[in-house]
């Protein structure tokens, strides 16, 4: 079992977009400031900035912030239609489907413009 942990700016449009799009399940939600979401073996721990726990500010003053590169990768068997479904959706992509040497990629955004690589290998 894995766990990643995002930060989030609103924690229901993270548990919604990843619940409704991706097929995350809700384990736990004990506060508005954090959820934990679970899909497979990979367990997805939400925090928003400030809200305690993972999302707390720092000694030093600085302040957990959603975005980056960073992503977590999830593999679908038809990324096109995939990618489709979730465009039809409304979901963000940060570029269209990449080509690489050992399959395809796509990167979402979630509504805190974390990522999910969305990957078909070949």
């Amino acid at each position: 079992m894995a766990s990643v942990r995002y930060i989030v700016d609103d924690v229901d449009a993270a548990v919604a977009f990843y619940t409704t799009h991706l097929g995350f399940e809700v384990r736990m939600r004990p506060a508005p400031g954090f959820a934990m979401l679970a899909r497979e073996t990979l367990t997805l721990l939400l925090n928003a900035p400030g809200a305690g726990g993972g999302g707390q500010t720092l000694p030093d003053g600085s302040v957990p912030a959603p975005g980056g590169w960073n992503r977590f990768q999830i593999e679908v068997d038809d990324l096109d239609a995939t990618v489709a479904r979730l465009r039809e959706a409304g979901a963000a992509f940060r570029s269209d489907v990449l080509v690489g040497r050992g399959g395809r990629q796509a990167l979402l955004q979630d509504p805190a413009g974390n990522l999910v690589e969305l990957f078909q290998a070949g």
